[in-house]
């Protein structure tokens, strides 16, 4: 494989040529993304440091105006402080279309701020938090956590917690129907999807939870050395289809979820999607494609290969590997991703955790 060289200056925005080449179907996304130049913006934001960004979330259409964020912009969170420390990160910054970076919402000390990021267009931004604290013996303890809501000031206005529906929310999908939220939330400390319900005032200044429901649970889950922890993560809902698709990471493999808006009752995993140790190596992050396709991203925290780092791996819904595209020619690079179509034009973003950067291309739709 070729690799790209990079070039990133931290609170700057650097265009540079990739030479990096997906393989496989050269109409695949993955393919397209590897023949064209990313915007590459930093997500340290100045002053304060935080490094490790996981979550990637767009603003959408309909995003009030008078805030921090607008739309078309897209939301990194940081899940380390400046130090480097795992479960630290309070903070998430805004990048606009042009690549400007500014500080969105600065939390309270060592929140670690997950992969669980969602806007919604009503005026609110939804983001999980792990926390990590270190004992007497110097032994790393991982927190529950909770998740946070945000107005579009940046002004923190509701946590809601729970034992099980919310042990530790790594990753989570959104149906934003306006007056109501639905949100799915993967939670890495006991291997579950939950699927919570939210009532969203009109202004985006209040959010209430209505409902909480376990749609799937046995996952694998554990601690992991470099890693922090390993569960399921990535999440993406197909709504036509009502499948609900989730990255197990500690499993490595990807499973769907029928009836994930409806369903009262818990499935074991689900229905096995993909399961490729040929390219499979750890999944994380998650997101579907308009023609059905999903991508991952692959963190090398299970079945690694230092041939094929930081890889985004592409696939059908019938289990079909696709295309692969690395991202950063070390191991560990690859965690939150995101895909935005609007009029005719298909924006795909994916952090690096090595650079501590966002990839940003655009194309016109396949």
């Amino acid at each position: 494989m070729k690799w790209y060289v990079r070039v990133l200056l931290i609170g700057s925005v650097v265009w540079f040529a990739s030479t990096a080449g997906a393989r496989g179907n050269d109409d695949s996304l993955l393919a397209q993304v590897a023949h064209r130049t990313p915007l590459v913006v930093s997500t340290v934001p100045t002053g304060i440091g935080d490094l490790n960004p996981y979550g990637v979330a767009f603003v959408p259409r309909g995003f009030p105006e008078n805030g921090k964020t607008q739309a078309g912009d897209i939301l990194v969170a940081n899940f380390n402080n400046s130090s480097n420390t795992q479960g630290t990160g309070t903070t998430i910054v805004s990048i606009a279309p042009d690549g400007m970076q500014n500080l969105f919402f600065d939390g309270p000390s060592g929140l670690g701020l997950t992969t669980a990021l969602g806007v919604l267009r009503r005026g609110i931004v939804l983001v999980g938090n792990l926390p990590t604290t270190v004992d007497s013996t110097g032994h790393t303890i991982v927190e529950q956590g909770s998740l946070l809501a945000i107005d579009r000031s940046g002004r923190h206005i509701a946590t809601f917690t729970d034992n099980t529906l919310l042990d530790g929310p790594w990753d989570l999908a959104l149906v934003d129907q306006g007056e109501t939220a639905i949100v799915f939330v993967s939670s890495v400390l006991n291997g579950t999807v939950s699927r919570l319900v939210f009532h969203v005032s009109e202004n985006g200044e209040h959010i209430t939870l209505e409902s909480g429901t376990v749609v799937a649970q046995g996952y694998g889950f554990r601690t992991d050395p470099a890693a922090l922890v390993v569960g399921p993560t990535g999440l993406a809902f197909d709504f036509e289809k009502g499948l609900l698709f989730v990255a197990s990471t500690d499993d490595n493999a990807i499973y769907a979820i029928p009836n994930a808006l409806t369903r009262s009752n818990a499935v074991k995993k689900g229905e096995l999607v993909y399961k490729d140790a040929r390219h499979l190596r750890g999944p994380l992050g998650l997101v579907l494609e308009r023609d059905g396709n999903l991508i991952t991203t692959n963190g090398d925290a299970v079945n690694p290969n230092a041939n094929q780092p930081s890889e985004l791996v592409e696939f059908t819904q019938r289990g079909q590997f696709v295309d692969e595209f690395s991202i950063d020619p070390a191991q560990g690079g690859a965690f939150g991703l995101a895909l935005h179509c609007e009029d005719g034009e298909l924006i795909f973003a994916a952090v690096d955790d090595n650079t501590n950067s966002l990839d940003i291309w655009k194309f016109k739709e396949r």
